[in-house]
């Protein structure tokens, strides 16, 4: 299969023209290619990275708690930037990927902080942490899609990464009208984790919209590992794995927020108060 069919416009033959040179994708075909292995090991390694960044995230905030605003912005800032420099320069993944895994996993330690001293301040027990039960659930996805990938339970053709792409965009204007409108003091209310604390329809609605894009979510893995697999059978040259992989923390990172997300509105709706 060529990797021409990819869905990832970024795996083209003509992206591997443009970072690598014609000359060197053929050279590397031949010698050292991409493997799934490859892949696997450098998004293993940027989740530990991710871990360890998120665990001086979580300690970093609870010594400053006021630090979390600032953080994230600039957090966002270097995410939008390091994803249009890999996305211009591919090549660039081998460095830019592991600096996202860390940025996002020293934002998303604040985040878990500030959701545990919500739960905290609410009577709530959350056993070992959102952060520890969102991991978990991600990994159980991650695992659960490697399944259905693996054993041919589904695979992620054109329709359904088209399907998905429809849906996803669907979701990210649904956020994006939910954030302008909170700056003139409205919002879609089941979005808002707030709902979780309201109780009620609202709260069980939230509930079921969370759960729902934790699914689209990881449902972009199988995507990935798609992606993966391609690169591989087309003998993409090595460097392309940092690429791949990059791809891999992006969506793992997406599954994780929601994780937390839903995590956090189950502790709240039906966690034990002392």
């Amino acid at each position: 299969m060529s990797i021409l069919q990819s869905t990832n416009p970024v795996l083209s033959d003509s992206s591997l023209n443009r970072v690598f040179g014609a000359q060197e994708v053929r050279s590397s075909a031949r010698s050292t290619t991409v493997s799934i292995a490859g892949v696997m090991d450098k998004t293993g390694f940027c989740t530990l990275l991710a871990l360890a960044t998120g665990t001086v995230g979580y300690f970093v905030t609870a010594a400053n708690p006021g630090s979390l605003m600032m953080v994230n912005i600039i957090a966002l800032v270097m995410t939008i930037i390091l994803y249009f420099a890999i996305m211009a320069k591919p090549a660039f993944a081998m460095i830019g990927t592991p600096i996202y895994a860390m940025t996002q996993g020293f934002v998303m330690g604040g985040l878990a902080y500030l959701l545990d001293s919500i739960l905290a301040a609410q009577g709530i027990q959350a056993g070992a942490g959102v952060a520890i039960q969102a991991f978990i659930v991600t990994g159980a996805s991650m695992a659960a899609m490697l399944s259905l990938h693996s054993f041919n339970i589904i695979r992620a053709g054109p329709r359904f990464t088209s399907i998905l792409g429809v849906v996803t965009v669907g979701i990210a204007l649904t956020y994006l009208a939910s954030f302008i409108m909170s700056l003139f003091g409205a919002g879609i209310p089941f979005l808002s984790l707030g709902s979780a604390m309201e109780g009620g329809s609202a709260a069980l609605i939230g509930l079921g919209i969370n759960a729902l894009v934790l699914i689209v979510a990881a449902l972009w893995l199988l995507v990935d590992l798609q992606q993966v697999e391609q690169a591989a059978q087309s003998g993409a040259p090595k460097a392309m794995e940092w690429l791949l992989t990059f791809g891999l923390i992006v969506t793992l990172a997406w599954v994780f927020i929601e994780a937390l997300k839903l995590v956090f509105r189950i502790a709240m709706m039906f966690g034990n108060r002392e």
